[in-house]
């Protein structure tokens, strides 16, 4: 039986499973939730199990569970390392979604009239990941596995994946593998397929301004003391030129720059600004000068805020002067540029703007380094042929904004090259209220998938 028709004959049981799998509030970033998370962690120890791995195991670590499986069908052939992740982002602001994150609903919209899941995970990651048990379930029922594989599955990638390099250090020889196959990322369109062949890095602070000892009364010490939120405002201000360029010393100095024949080979993906800006009902894209927006957002580093807070934000006023002000703030990163080099530069320069009427604080949180799949690489020819067997044509090779720290990771520790194949779309909302996964991309990858592993086999025997 061929894929399409094992996944036409399964695929209301596949759509169920994945369901019950998304009511699990598996949110790694809030103790609260731990028991879910652990719950689900055994959740799919069950279904690697069920599709026809030899051997499960959850792997304990400083942090939340691995979930690790493999089939060994012959130690002279190839070996795929599938990795996803378990865990998912937080739901907030809950009042903006339209049914609730951990009750999945299935809706028809206009991008999927076949459907799709509304539930936080949906598509980041438990859909993804869950393509890849149920492939295996395919190639184990069918006896159709032309090559070894083993399954890594965390729980920890949405608070920056702090346990995995513990992990990798202390199971090399277990995890070693041929190429690492991952289901993160998302696609062009369903019309256009395209695999992700290259990552941002990242680099996540925040900052804290401390003006007076406690909170003022703004009547009686406004204007002899220095606000710290309006300070820190002007802070962040000032890291943008006019030309929306990053002020920062030295940020550029290791930038990758492409080539005009690589930006006009990106320049080839069907794009419109036009629908680009009434998708997100913005008047004007916004970004560094001389780039395109699909520029900006792969082959370009940024600096972002992500929020920000302090001083009084309850309901009706109160006049008072903040003691502090804080601010979360993000740069994605390119090839070459050292994530620990770049906060060590953003701290410095931050600390340095500030008056001397505030003290500043910078405290890191994580980040990772930017990832590139070479195309000539036969992982990233295997899965083109993949596409091709699906979807009926070839797929754009194409840059992401987003990161996955963890790739890099993965090619330092283990010495493997990462494929990313994903099926998401980016209307999906991932990390944003109403995230949803459509049904006909979910089925698409498990039907899709088997067939790198048949290629994969195919190229590297020659």
């Amino acid at each position: 039986m061929n894929t399409k028709a094992y996944v036409d004959q399964h695929k209301d049981r596949f759509i169920n499973e994945l369901i019950e799998l998304l009511k699990i509030p598996s949110i790694s970033a809030d103790k609260a939730y731990k028991d879910d998370v652990i719950k689900t962690s055994e959740v799919v120890k069950s279904e690697l199990e069920k599709a026809g791995c030899d051997h499960v195991e959850i792997c304990e670590t400083p942090g939340y569970p691995i979930v690790y499986g493999e089939k060994i069908i012959d130690k002279n052939l190839p070996t795929v390392l599938v990795y996803g992740h378990y865990d998912v982002q937080p739901p907030d602001p809950i009042n903006l979604w339209d049914s609730p994150p951990f009750e999945p609903v299935i809706k028809k919209t206009d991008l999927h009239p076949d459907g799709a899941i509304f539930a936080r995970g949906a598509c980041d990651d438990k859909g993804q990941m869950y393509m890849h048990v149920k492939a295996m379930e395919y190639m184990t029922a069918n006896d159709e596995l032309p090559c070894n594989v083993k399954f890594m599955i965390e729980g920890e990638e949405e608070v920056g994946s702090e346990s995995l390099g513990w992990f990798l250090e202390r199971n090399r020889e277990k995890l070693a593998n041929d190429v690492i196959l991952i289901s993160d990322t998302g696609m062009i369109s369903k019309e256009t397929p395209s695999i992700t062949t290259g990552l941002r890095g990242l680099s996540y602070v925040e900052v804290e301004v401390t003006g007076p000892n406690r909170d003022l009364h703004s009547g009686l010490y406004g204007g002899a003391v220095a606000n710290p939120i309006n300070v820190l405002c002007d802070m962040i201000a000032s890291l943008h030129d006019e030309n929306n360029h990053i002020t920062i010393p030295g940020f550029y100095d290791k930038v990758e720059e492409l080539s005009q024949e690589e930006r006009a080979e990106m320049a080839k993906a069907p794009f419109s600004q036009t629908d680009y800006n009434k998708a997100l009902d913005i008047n004007q894209e916004h970004g560094e000068k001389g780039y395109t927006t699909n520029e900006r957002n792969s082959i370009r580093p940024t600096l972002d805020v992500n929020g920000i807070w302090g001083g009084y934000t309850g309901e009706g006023a109160k006049t008072v002067i903040a003691s502090k002000a804080y601010a979360k703030i993000s740069m994605r990163l390119v090839p070459d540029q050292d994530w620990k080099e770049i906060t060590e530069l953003f701290k410095k320069h931050f600390e340095s703007i500030a008056p001397e009427s505030v003290k500043v604080e910078v405290k890191p949180h994580h980040g990772g380094t930017a990832y590139v799949t070479p195309i000539d690489y036969i992982g990233y020819q295997a899965a083109s042929a993949a596409y091709e067997d699906t979807f009926g044509k070839t797929p754009i090779p194409q840059r992401s904004g987003g990161s996955i720290p963890i790739v890099a990771l993965f090619e330092k520790e283990l010495n493997s090259k990462s494929i990313l194949m994903g099926f998401g779309l980016d209307s999906d909302a991932i990390h944003s209220p109403n995230e949803h996964f459509g049904i006909w991309n979910y089925l698409k990858g498990i039907e899709t998938i088997p067939h790198f592993y048949k290629h994969f086999a195919r190229l590297k025997s020659k």
